[in-house]
């Protein structure tokens, strides 16, 4: 990505940024994020982050299982290119699904970057 790690972190851990690409609104309240798609909504507990480094997010829903989706910032020692790694869990059916989403989302919010 041509981006600066600092304004894709702020893309990936904050409402404002989030709502931008990810969602059509998002609200937080602490460590609780409530993300709002077409009339429908999810809550996610922020599990860490790290500044200009990594956002990891818990659906409330799967609180039983090990599961997560997590933003990874990357950037090359050499280049110093910048890569957006994504980790995010899916059943075996739904993977092509899951990545058509992804590619979609990383799309939009390279729009917003003006990438």
């Amino acid at each position: 990505m041509k981006a600066s790690p600092k304004l894709l972190y702020n893309f990936l851990s904050t409402p404002s940024g989030l709502s931008e690409w990810f969602a059509d609104d998002v609200n937080s309240r602490g460590e609780r994020y409530v993300f709002f798609w077409e009339g429908s909504e999810e809550e996610a507990i922020l599990q860490s982050k790290k500044d200009k480094q990594h956002v990891r997010f818990k659906w409330v829903e799967s609180e039983g299982d090990d599961t997560y989706f997590e933003f990874l910032i990357q950037i090359d020692d050499l280049t110093e290119d910048v890569a957006l790694i994504i980790t995010d869990f899916a059943e075996e059916d739904e993977m092509d699904e899951a990545k058509m989403l992804w590619d979609s989302q990383i799309h939009t919010l390279l729009s917003h970057m003006g990438s």
